[in-house]
């Protein structure tokens, strides 16, 4: 008879066989099925990200010797915001980029925060020779320890200069160029060569208001005027801008526009970017009559309405030849950007895009649309000159394309439809939706049915909406797809909304929902675009 010890022990070896082979059972179907890993999931295919690290603003934007160079906040060490250094990457058209050594470093100054670069061509701050012109940055400095004692004048611009292309950077030895006049918030400056007037002009937030600037040298800066104390979106202080000539399209008019970044006080939440048009007489910028009555009816204009695109600004020394308005933003929301579910990297840029700006009956409106360089990573394309809507239709799926990276453009003719909505989908039942409702006259894009949403209450809290503001019989529409971002180009650009995603498991099917009768989608275009 075998005693109660010996039973526990033979008990204790059974129950562990059975454990091995579960586990052995387990190890071999993980051998079998392939998991994707969060890289795989959600890094994306062809907008850049910093290999490691959190990234926030564009930065330090310029193009020389057929190079774009994006230089962007950036702290190394962790995946959240800290110490701030200048991150750089540089890029032969802008959607394949290469990332090079971190461009500007922390020191006892203080951070370095937004700011811009200029190619000094004619060399007037003496840093270089007309033979080689220096790249000239402008940056805040913020004094961390200055900061947290509570004291206001704790930011300062300051410029450092580049010998060698913008590869590596001299901290000018007399910095700050411009101190601190008491002012709590008064950073990123942005620099832009004024031709009308033959200056160097310079914009500044500064609390609720832009700051404007002007130097002959980049060093010796005087300041001009203020402006929008009272004007467009507030409640919060101002961030980020920019401000350049653009011809109107179409015509040989020449306006200014202002590009003010704001968080919180975006139209769906956090942080967004709104735009003044108007006239600069190369110390004041004032408004457009007809933009004024506009800013008096909507509040604010916005250059994107989804919640994901942030602190956008502009490359400097575009050639004439080539002459567009070139822009990228910050792919992220300041309510949720240090908890998206990434593990080695933080944060994205949005596409590059070309600003321009129309006049409609007096209504001056900026418009973007990705730039003609994404063109050339077309791999395949599928074309549908009609598409009968009958019931839900699929419109694309993982069988026919790769669904994580694909340019979508199509026309609705009649638009006699209520709503027309577009859906982004996997079997698992993540869903991100889009489209139009015409009787309540607004765009929206609703991502509450992703799967990745409960890292914060703000994600998906909503649903994203932007104004229609003019009637129309049709509209063309594009979409810009990469694994965890959509972004939808409505009416050829005039309003357009961003957002990011994350999903269980890639998407792989595009559809559109039936609606109250059949209708068609004209000249349906679908891109499948190459990785990097």
């Amino acid at each position: 008879m075998m005693n109660i010890s010996k039973i526990g022990i033979f008990k204790r070896m059974f129950f562990m066989l059975i454990l091995v082979v579960m586990n052995s059972c387990s190890s071999t179907k993980t051998s079998n099925e392939k998991v994707a890993t969060n890289e795989e999931l959600y890094r994306p295919n062809f907008h850049f990200s910093p290999k490691s690290g959190w990234m926030n603003d564009p930065n330090g934007m310029f193009f020389y010797k057929g190079l774009y160079h994006l230089c962007f906040q950036y702290y190394p060490d962790a995946t959240v915001w800290g110490p701030m250094h200048w991150g750089h990457a540089t890029s032969k058209d802008m959607i394949t980029w290469k990332e090079e050594k971190i461009a500007l470093y922390p020191d006892e100054m203080g951070y370095i925060f937004s700011g811009s670069s200029v190619v000094d061509v004619n060399n007037t701050s003496g840093f270089g020779s007309l033979k080689n012109p220096p790249i000239v940055a402008m940056f805040t400095y913020h004094d961390a320890v200055k900061a947290k004692a509570g004291a206001t004048d704790f930011q300062s611009q300051a410029i450092a200069y580049s010998l060698d292309e913008g590869m590596t950077w001299t901290k000018y030895k007399n910095n700050p160029v411009i101190k601190n006049p008491n002012i709590k918030d008064f950073r990123d400056p942005k620099m832009t060569w004024d031709a009308i007037h033959n200056q160097w002009i310079m914009v500044l937030a500064a609390d609720v208001e832009t700051k404007i600037y002007r130097s002959s040298n980049l060093i010796d800066w005087e300041l001009a005027s203020g402006f929008g104390k009272n004007l467009g979106a507030h409640g919060a202080p101002w961030e980020c801008p920019d401000f350049f000539p653009i011809k109107v399209e179409g015509s040989t008019e020449m306006k200014w526009v202002l590009l003010q970044s704001i968080n919180p006080g975006g139209p769906n939440g956090g942080s967004a970017t709104q735009y003044f048009v108007g006239d600069f007489d190369g110390k004041t910028f004032t408004l457009n009559d007809s933009f004024t009555q506009d800013l008096n009816q909507f509040g604010a204009l916005w250059v994107d309405y989804g919640k994901d695109n942030y602190a956008g600004v502009t490359w400097s020394n575009i050639p004439d030849s080539d002459s567009r308005k070139l822009f990228i933003g910050w792919m992220s929301n300041w309510q949720y950007a240090d908890k998206v579910p990434t593990e080695k990297w933080r944060s994205a840029m949005t596409i590059p895009r070309e600003l321009k700006l129309t006049n409609t009956e007096g209504h001056y409106r900026i418009v973007s649309q990705p730039v003609k360089e994404l063109e050339k990573y077309i791999s395949k394309t599928i074309k549908k000159d009609l598409l009968a809507i009958d019931k839900t239709t699929v419109i694309v799926d993982k069988s026919t394309v790769d669904m994580s990276r694909l340019d979508i453009r199509f026309t609705i003719n009649g638009l006699k439809e209520d709503k027309y909505d577009f859906i982004l989908s996997n079997k698992e039942n993540n869903a991100i939706h889009f489209g139009i409702n015409k009787k309540e006259k607004y765009f929206y894009i609703d991502r509450k049915n992703v799967s990745q949403t409960i890292f914060s209450d703000e994600f998906a809290k909503k649903i994203s909406t932007a104004p229609i503001t003019t009637d129309f019989n049709s509209i063309e529409v594009r979409v810009v797809i990469d694994k965890t971002s959509i972004e939808v180009f409505y009416d050829n650009g005039k309003t357009v909304m961003t957002e990011i995603y994350f999903s269980d498991k890639p998407m792989d099917s595009f559809s559109i929902a039936k609606a109250n009768s059949d209708f068609e989608l004209k000249n349906v275009l679908i891109n499948q675009l190459n990785s990097k």
